[in-house]
């Protein structure tokens, strides 16, 4: 090779690393703009973060839909929930685990009348209430089966935030028994019940919750009953939900929570009570406890209308944010430090004080939302579920 054309080489050479420099600085910068961003808005209200988180995983853009679609069939007893990134659908005849592509993991034809779904800790427990099939899957797809006889079936069942499985069921020559599943999905305590009707049962920290129906001066109570793991001798505390039938149990914090039809109930894990929110009359059309430290609530001023208020309760009863709402609303759902509403014609993601964090206008189709700790939703209509990103 002649010095000339060594020459020319190293000229043709010199443009290009300096473009791929450029290149790199011009990255850089728009990354620490970004970073920029989002630690003002972290030290603002801690959603920033998550803004981060989004942006590393789905790109800048604003988006609805996109190239992720969630694909299933149409059924009225569908049922939906999260699963990491990922989707699971529960009918009354099948059960199927997508992916965060939308694509499908694992799919099982069942038989169910009333199909029910409970999804926490990225496990998922989907039964047939008042049957006797059960399922729990992850996003990878089915973990366990059971399918129990005619003659004892299924009350109730939750995971945990670790993993563990509860199962409540009828149970012969008793009034009631709780399952406890470990997280490999082995059958690690048994609760039978001789005195008191079960109505359902949650495990958190070694301690099995157990939701049990009374009587006192010709009044139903719910009573809630403690056990622990590694004592199956006595219970270690209990504690009664005054005024209303417990609906849901779970936990918020080192606390167990209890929702009524009259107010919400918080307990320690030794049964010492720790805090009450009453509805005050009103009516309570929805709720969910999947917040991070709090319930959010939809409470109806009169049984029927949509005249009331949306209020979000942290883990010692206390109103974390309450709105007035007059508009119909379709669904709510919570989830890491959000709230999202889907009304009629909109939907409205709120932060956990019930200040407005995104909206998006044009949803008539959806029918329901469910809320993704990174502030992140899925909208879910009748055949499809679609991703909006704030």
């Amino acid at each position: 090779m002649t010095d000339e054309r060594r020459d020319m080489e190293d000229v043709e050479e010199e443009p290009r690393r300096g473009g791929r420099l450029k290149g790199f600085l011009t990255f850089f910068l728009a990354l620490a703009v970004v970073l920029l961003v989002v630690l003002l808005a972290a030290y603002r209200d801690g959603t920033g973060f998550d803004v981060l988180r989004r942006y590393l995983h789905y790109g800048g853009a604003e988006r609805v839909g996109g190239a992720v679609r969630y694909e299933y069939d149409a059924s009225s007893k569908n049922r939906f929930g999260v699963l990491g990134e990922g989707l699971v659908v529960l009918s009354d005849t099948s059960l199927k685990v997508m992916d965060k592509n939308g694509l499908e993991v694992w799919h099982t034809p069942v038989n169910m009348v009333s199909p029910a779904l409970d999804c926490q800790g990225g496990r998922a427990v989907a039964y047939d209430v008042g049957g006797t099939a059960l399922y729990v899957v992850d996003q990878n797809g089915l973990l366990m089966e059971l399918d129990g006889s005619d003659d004892e079936p299924l009350i109730a069942a939750s995971v945990s935030e670790d993993g563990w499985l509860t199962v409540t069921k009828e149970k012969r020559g008793l009034k009631g028994c709780c399952w406890v599943y470990n997280d490999k999905m082995e059958l690690f305590y048994e609760f039978n019940s001789s005195q008191r009707f079960l109505l359902d049962g949650y495990t958190a920290d070694d301690v099995l919750a157990a939701v049990a129906l009374g009587q006192e001066e010709g009044q139903f109570v719910s009573n809630v009953v403690l056990y622990s793991l590694w004592d199956d001798e006595e219970p270690i505390g209990d504690y009664d939900v005054a005024g209303g039938l417990v609906l849901s149990i779970g936990k918020q914090g080192r606390k167990l929570v209890t929702v009524s039809d009259t107010g919400l109930t918080y307990a320690t894990a030794a049964g010492t009570l720790a805090g009450t929110y009453s509805y005050k009359g009103a009516y309570l059309r929805e709720y969910d406890l999947g917040g991070d430290g709090f319930t959010v609530l939809l409470l109806n001023r009169y049984r029927s209308g949509s005249v009331g208020r949306l209020v979000t309760v942290d883990g010692e009863g206390g109103e974390l944010g309450s709105l007035e709402v007059r508009d119909e609303i379709l669904s709510i759902s919570a989830a890491g430090r959000y709230v999202a509403v889907l009304y009629a014609d909109r939907l409205v993601v709120y932060n956990q004080d019930l200040q407005t964090y995104a909206s998006l206008h044009g949803t008539d189709y959806a029918k329901e939302v469910l809320m993704r700790p990174d502030g992140s939703a899925l909208l879910l209509s009748a055949e499809s579920a679609s991703l909006f990103l704030p």
